[in-house]
């Protein structure tokens, strides 16, 4: 009997069968030993993007929004399916806020001013748009990660990281982008995406 197998990730539905998942270099793919996205990174689909300064957060769900946004263009035929988002606030918070993410349909506005870097050395080129600052439509707050405010949870709390494990997925003409309940004056922020075929 012959087995073969396949480079790469395959697409099959339940209860499928399929051939034996093989690495680029002819190794047959076991679940040890590697990360969870290691895959996706190897094969030039994952990738990231961080403000490279501070940035002012707009407040609340506004149109006229700032921080850190990702946008997959109607043209882009990727999905785009989220793995991280982080934050970091540099200046104690001027009263109380929260920080999550929202959603929007419009992605014409965003300027592309931001630089997503491949996992692969920065061997690939991502389809997404990055920048801080938009016109967007009306958005909807899908996520609420953490509460901050002047009191002493200040110490404890300027940094954090969620792992969404792909549990958000941009089709094309959707855009994701930070929210804060109330603006900061200095933040920083970062997404980990991976980019499949529709």
């Amino acid at each position: 009997m012959k087995l073969e197998g396949q480079k790469g990730s395959q697409s099959l539905g339940s209860a499928a069968w399929g051939p034996l998942r093989l690495h680029s270099d002819g190794s047959l793919h076991v679940a040890s030993g590697h990360g969870k996205h290691t895959d996706a990174a190897m094969e030039g689909r994952l990738f990231s993007v961080c403000n490279q300064t501070v940035v002012a957060t707009s407040a609340a769900l506004t149109t006229t929004w700032t921080g850190l946004g990702i946008a997959n263009p109607s043209t882009s035929g990727k999905n785009v399916i989220i793995h991280e988002f982080a934050w970091a606030l540099r200046k104690k918070p001027d009263g109380e806020s929260s920080i999550g993410l929202m959603e929007s349909a419009t992605v014409s506005t965003f300027a592309d001013s931001l630089t997503a870097i491949c996992a692969k050395n920065g061997a690939g080129t991502s389809g997404v748009y990055a920048d801080a600052a938009a016109t967007i439509e009306t958005p909807i707050l899908t996520r609420i990660y953490q509460s901050f405010g002047e009191s002493e949870n200040w110490i404890h709390s300027p940094i954090g990281r969620i792992d969404l494990n792909g549990s958000i997925v941009l089709p094309p003409g959707r855009c994701l982008t930070t929210y804060s309940s109330k603006a900061f004056a200095e933040c920083q922020f970062h997404f980990v995406w991976e980019e499949v075929d529709v």
